[in-house]
């Protein structure tokens, strides 16, 4: 039953038909849904006029898909978006957890490779110190190129 549904043109805000349109469901569908799933929740505006963004769009093509090509209940649907939406949010924490204890640099300033070599290797974030040092050296390089 999967259609070939149009490409979502670049712009800030769409309206309901536009959506359902871009999304191969009926207006009345897209009103249901904004109550069946939490995270769908378009700007509304003069006489209730519902305005989609762009992540929307996204959102209600991967409900669709769901729910129309997976088989999917609603129940279901809403329970695999909200794993979903946290698998998203635990890959961004981890990322920022690599990153934090880091020092920031300045460009200009001259930096101890021999501790931070030790404080990335003791971090566990690096386990080559050499391959480190290497990258170190050849960044040097690059700066020195665009200085």
């Amino acid at each position: 039953m999967s259609i070939d549904l149009p490409i979502i043109p670049a712009k800030r805000y769409f309206t309901i038909g536009e959506v359902s349109d871009l999304c191969g469901v009926k207006p009345h569908v897209l009103r249901y849904w904004e109550q069946e799933f939490t995270q769908l929740r378009p700007m509304k505006r003069r006489g209730n006029r519902r305005y989609y963004q762009h992540h929307e769009v996204l959102m209600i093509r991967r409900i669709r898909d769901l729910l129309y090509d997976q088989g999917f209940t609603i129940s279901g649907a809403r329970n695999k978006l909200q794993e979903i939406v946290q698998v998203e949010k635990d890959k961004k924490r981890s990322g920022l957890m690599m990153l934090s204890g880091m020092e920031v640099f300045e460009p200009d300033q001259d930096v101890d490779e021999t501790k931070l070599v030790d404080a990335w290797t003791a971090s566990g974030i690096l386990s080559d110190p050499p391959q480190l040092k290497l990258l170190m050296r050849e960044l040097r390089e690059i700066r020195q190129l665009l200085i």
